[in-house]
């Protein structure tokens, strides 16, 4: 299988001296245990290297951001930027799982929407782009895709908590969620919750868990009431 990586490079705005690099960001564990790669042929050495960037980028981020905070403020701010959720929301911004090598079963089981498989191959680009660039390439692109929304990223988790602080400012608010199954094929909307404001409908979330769906809906009503 043959990805279009020049499109890719143009997305991400970086283009590799070494496009064998790129491509082997792209390899899921389970596209090279199904062609007999070796085990470090995938993605996964690359993930490895790219937390540690992005760890690095962040917290120099904050550091220089916020130069009066403590350090346990900024461990949950960094928290608040560099988790699953967060980093598969920058994945789909560059539609990353168009380009992923994936396993037959993998692919055919919606491996392309998995947050797990997303955030962890969006990992592998950046460090991809360390080894190919430098460290400087890659703060580039971390600040471009992950920096640069961080409200939205820090609203993914704690979406849930800022809405119910909002709602108890009037004693008597009370806030609901109710989730159920739906019939969606695609594992990333699984479940849709709604959330109620003393009975009126606020906003709708999806997700694969039901923790998911009322996060992503909380996250909604956060922007729909200016809440932060």
């Amino acid at each position: 299988m043959i990805k279009d990586l020049d499109k890719l490079q143009k997305v991400i705005g970086y283009d590799f001296n070494d496009s064998g690099i790129l491509r082997q960001a792209l390899i899921h564990p389970s596209y090279s245990g199904e062609m007999r790669m070796q085990r470090y042929e995938s993605n996964q050495r690359l993930e490895f290297l790219g937390d540690a960037v992005l760890e690095l980028v962040v917290s120099e981020y904050l550091y220089k951001e916020h130069p009066q905070i403590e350090e346990g403020e900024l461990t949950r701010k960094r928290s608040s930027l560099v988790f699953e959720a967060a980093l598969n929301e920058c994945a789909k911004l560059i539609g990353l799982g168009d380009f992923i090598y994936l396993g037959r079963g993998e692919d055919m089981g919606q491996g392309r929407e998995k947050p797990s498989i997303l955030s962890d191959t969006f990992e592998a680009v950046i460090g991809a782009i360390y080894l190919d660039g430098g460290f400087e390439a890659a703060k580039q692109f971390i600040h471009s895709f992950v920096i640069n929304n961080i409200q939205e990223m820090s609203l993914l988790r704690d979406g849930k908590s800022l809405i119910q602080r909002h709602v108890q400012q009037d004693p008597e608010a009370v806030l609901e969620y109710k989730t159920e199954e739906t019939e969606e094929t695609l594992a990333s909307e699984r479940f849709k919750a709604k959330l109620y404001i003393n009975g009126k409908l606020i906003s709708e979330g999806r997700g694969q868990s039901k923790k998911q769906a009322e996060q992503n809906a909380a996250v909604t009503a956060c922007k729909k009431l200016n809440v932060k």
